[in-house]
């Protein structure tokens, strides 16, 4: 029988409910062109090698975040990030000249180099200190473990629609390491001690800690 790629039924679901998935391996860089801000909303145009490719309603991955195409010009395309979105997300703090991680939507014939990704923000984390290690850097974040999150040492974590995997973990913070292919094929080259980054923790780590709260919370101390 030919190989097939299987999702579990969990994720199957939740792939049908939210409509699209993401791998975090980021296709291309797109420059910000314009921000207009409409109330609470931001749109957002974005300058992009894709734009030749692209279509209006299709989801692209910005910064790890899932943004619906809106209109399309020869030049760029524009995105609206709803007030929701930019408070959980650093979107809020784009200026016009900046680069950002682009990713379109997976295909299911789409080989999955990273992990799966949702494109829904947990929440904000911060760049504490940046290693270079004399061909490869060690990123190192702090994040408020108030909200739930966690990550686990070899495990899955997703930095600004970045795939990656953990080297240290503690509470509230966590590192990774950066090889030179995504250290120049991203915006991890721009990024600098201070800065917020978009975090999204694993899907299998966020399920199991769900159905794992009521068990833990009725063990005493």
């Amino acid at each position: 029988m030919a190989n097939r790629f299987f999702l579990p039924r969990i994720f199957d679901k939740k792939l049908r409910k939210t409509g699209t998935m993401f791998t975090g391996i980021i296709e291309h860089l797109g420059l910000v062109k314009a921000l207009r801000t409409e109330g609470s909303n931001l749109h957002i145009d974005m300058a992009s090698s894709l734009v030749p490719a692209l279509h209006v309603d299709q989801s692209i991955a910005h910064n790890g975040v899932c943004l619906t195409v809106a209109a399309l010009s020869e030049a760029y395309y524009t995105v609206t990030a709803i007030e929701e979105t930019l408070q959980k997300s650093n979107l809020g703090f784009l200026k016009v000249g900046d680069l950002v991680n682009l990713e379109r939507s997976m295909t299911m014939q789409k080989r999955l180099d990273g992990h799966l990704v949702q494109g829904h923000v947990d929440q904000i984390g911060t760049c504490l200190e940046i290693e270079n290690r004399d061909g490869s850097w060690v990123f190192h974040f702090a994040y408020d473990p108030q909200k739930g999150n966690l990550t686990v040492e070899k495990g899955s974590i997703c930095i600004n629609g970045v795939s990656l995997t953990v080297v240290h973990s503690s509470l509230g913070q966590f590192s990774v390491a950066i090889i030179p292919y995504t250290y120049t094929h991203t915006n991890f080259e721009q990024l600098q001690v201070g800065d917020k980054v978009n975090l999204e923790f694993d899907i299998i780590g966020k399920y199991v800690q769900r159905i794992m709260a009521p068990f833990m919370a009725q063990i005493k101390p």
